[in-house]
């Protein structure tokens, strides 16, 4: 059993154990090596630790169902730890993508690398090295999440062990997916017609984020505890709605948010050219040369301030904004459904709601 019953403390302190162990075995390659290892430990410090807090709640949804304890066995934190790697895999992957500069107030994996070379004195070009280093780092802590999780899972019985390893390999399936769909949108759509703009949001929305970031914790942590049929089903029908309504609201922040809350500037999303529902909506009541003029700005990376209060004021007076939160409110409402009569325990779907609220009423 973990020493601590609070998630977050028992990830935090999991994690810091795996890192020191990675610190010693790599002590020997030299000072690069241990630039890369410090890069990633940086990669997990910080973050709300919401998807290894679902894989927490989806166990003990189902162990207290079943008259079992609130402990939390080394599995379980195993489990909810290399989930905050693979977290942080995806965040350093997707700052090189997006080219973000920054990443919770901090400079993002690749810009800090490229710092590093500049310091270091090193020949060649930095930001390439920054890249290059920041697209290998991601596969490291990739390769750490499937360290942690199969040390965890070998004091698992054989069967939860399994179904909580297909559970996890569907996650990667699904999310590597997603953020291609996510990618491909900047460009596809284009060629699609509008009125299929929204649905293609949604769907980029449920692959990159709604399944991994709340869906799949859940039903990972529900496999180490030995969850049925109906048990899984619920959690399911629980964890996906929240998760569009989580990745709904992150949209939300991505254009409207405040940098001392978020960590990253006002309006990235605009400056990235995310093609969210925020912007399928907007697209939907503007006329044919209002359009053209937001699909010239969203994407352009040297958007100032001024027009991104414009676009800003745009999404609301379309409409589109208030359209978001409505949908973020029915998926809430959604998931908070699925709980009810649920065989599941009466702690846990407390723990549960509290998630959801944490994950949908959210500044960062």
């Amino acid at each position: 059993m973990s020493p601590s019953t609070d998630p977050v403390a028992a990830i935090s302190q999991r994690l810091d154990t795996f890192v020191l162990g990675v610190r010693e075995s790599s002590a020997a390659m030299g000072p690069e090596a241990a630039l890369l290892v410090d890069a990633g430990a940086t990669a997990l410090a910080g973050g709300k630790r919401l998807r290894g807090r679902f894989c927490v709640a989806g166990y003990r949804a189902v162990a207290e169902a079943g008259g079992g304890s609130a402990g939390l066995p080394d599995e379980v934190v195993a489990a909810a730890s290399s989930l905050e790697i693979f977290h942080a895999a995806a965040l350093v992957h997707d700052d090189v993508i997006d080219n973000s500069d920054t990443r919770r107030g901090r400079p993002s994996a690749h810009r800090a690398l490229e710092g590093s070379h500049r310091r270091s004195g090193w020949v060649g070009d930095a930001s390439a090295f920054g890249r290059s280093g920041a697209i290998l780092l991601g596969d490291l802590l990739v390769a750490w999440s499937d360290d942690l999780l199969e040390e965890g899972l070998a004091a698992a019985s054989f069967s939860r062990a399994a179904a909580a390893r297909a559970e996890y390999a569907t996650m990667r399936r699904d999310v590597t997916i997603g953020q291609f769909l996510d990618i491909a949108e900047e460009s596809a759509f284009r060629s699609e017609a509008d009125d299929r703009h929204a649905e293609r949001a949604l769907r980029v929305a449920s692959y990159k984020s709604a399944r991994y970031s709340v869906q799949q914790p859940l039903a990972i942590g529900a496999a180490l505890a030995g969850a049925d049929a109906a048990q899984r089903a619920a959690l399911a029908a629980f964890g996906h709605p929240l998760g569009m309504a989580f990745q709904l609201r992150d949209d939300v922040l991505g254009v409207f948010g405040d940098e001392a809350e978020t960590g990253k500037p006002s309006g990235d999303d605009l400056r990235e050219g995310k093609r969210t529902v925020l912007i399928a909506f907007t697209r939907e009541r503007l006329d044919g040369s209002a359009r053209r003029i937001v699909d010239e700005l969203v994407g352009d990376p040297l958007l100032d301030e001024g027009q991104i209060a414009s676009l800003q004021r745009t999404i609301v007076d379309t409409g589109a904004l208030d359209r978001v939160e409505g949908l973020i409110a029915d998926y809430a409402r959604a998931a908070e459904r699925a709980l009810s009569g649920a065989r599941l325990g009466n702690a846990a779907v407390g723990e549960l709601r509290d998630l959801s609220r944490a994950a949908t009423v959210r500044t960062t």
